[in-house]
């Protein structure tokens, strides 16, 4: 009594060579995707870079410091529209700081970048922006203008009280803009 083969090697070899060329075309496909969009986008000016370290800064107030995930940047409005030229695409781990005169957005893994508090238009907790859906509130939603473009750049906090004080730190920060600009 003889048993039946188990595995046809080469028809099993076929099919996962098969799948191994279906699994690199969607990545290539989306690395072209990227790169494309990246191309439309090269008309978006480059943010300011982060001028002041937050290690060991006497001069940052740690209540200022907020650590969280940044999820991405869209067009204003358009929270599927992702930006992706000079990194304002790629999510990464995130320190958020509050200062003054600017929120800066030091990131591991991708380009830091700061914000001058004159550019800020809007700040908001929403549920979703660049592809991410979270529970209502769950996303600080800051509204800034990068040279002709107005942008959103979402921002999820680690913990919840956090997301809270770092929405109010920069509406506090927009409101005092306002007064500053209705002086004489």
């Amino acid at each position: 009594m003889t048993s039946a083969p188990v595995t046809d090697w080469p028809l099993r070899l076929l099919l996962i060579g098969a799948m191994v060329a279906l699994i690199a075309l969607v990545f290539l496909g989306m690395w072209r995707g990227w790169r494309r969009r990246a191309r439309k986008q090269r008309h978006i000016p480059a943010p300011s870079p982060m001028t002041i370290p937050i290690a060991g800064n006497p001069a940052i107030d740690d209540r200022s410091i907020v650590s969280g995930v940044y999820l991405g940047s869209v067009y204003a409005g358009r929270w599927l529209d992702r930006i992706v030229v000079h990194g304002l695409g790629v999510r990464s781990r995130v320190l958020v700081v509050v200062r003054d005169d600017a929120i800066d957005f030091d990131r591991e893994g991708a380009p830091s970048f700061s914000i001058s508090s004159t550019d800020l238009v809007a700040v908001r907790s929403d549920r979703g922006i660049a592809g991410r859906a979270y529970e209502r509130g769950g996303i600080a939603v800051i509204t800034w203008r990068l040279g002709e473009q107005v942008l959103d750049t979402g921002v999820r906090a680690d913990r919840l009280s956090d997301q809270q004080a770092l929405v109010e730190l920069m509406s506090g920060l927009i409101a005092a803009n306002a007064q500053g600009d209705e002086r004489p």
